[in-house]
């Protein structure tokens, strides 16, 4: 029986990881950048121009976008750490996307890394 450490490291192994100094250019380039965390992460910050698509839904709702029918379109895919955009990278090229590139270490690398988050403004009640 497979783990989900084994999951996880047979999509490692067929998909492209970009870091996050390759991510910038990556990130022009692409057609959409989807943020596949669930969407109370996505609330608390995410990258500019971020679609919020969760992974368990990624399938269904990219079924639904008819500007994302074209397998060929750059796509970029991020997580909080890495691992569950890889397993999202990889059901992409399953889906025959053949242009899909994961962050490596996700969120929590490009927020260390100091770049750009959009966050929401607290509520301000009088």
């Amino acid at each position: 029986m497979k783990t989900a450490h084994d999951l996880l490291a047979a999509a490692k192994a067929r998909i492209q990881e970009i870091s996050v100094d390759q991510a910038d250019e990556a990130i022009l380039k692409a057609d959409a950048l989807i943020d596949v965390r669930e969407a109370d992460e996505y609330a608390a910050g995410h990258l500019p121009g971020a679609m919020l698509i969760p992974r368990g839904l990624l399938e269904f709702k990219l079924s639904m976008m008819p500007q994302l029918n074209d397998r060929a379109l750059p796509i970029v895919v991020y997580c909080q750490g890495g691992g569950r955009s890889a397993l999202a990278a990889s059901t992409l090229m399953d889906m025959g996307y053949n242009n899909v590139r994961s962050l490596a270490g996700g969120f929590e690398a490009w927020n260390k890394a100091g770049k750009p988050v959009i966050r929401p403004e607290p509520v301000k009640y009088d």
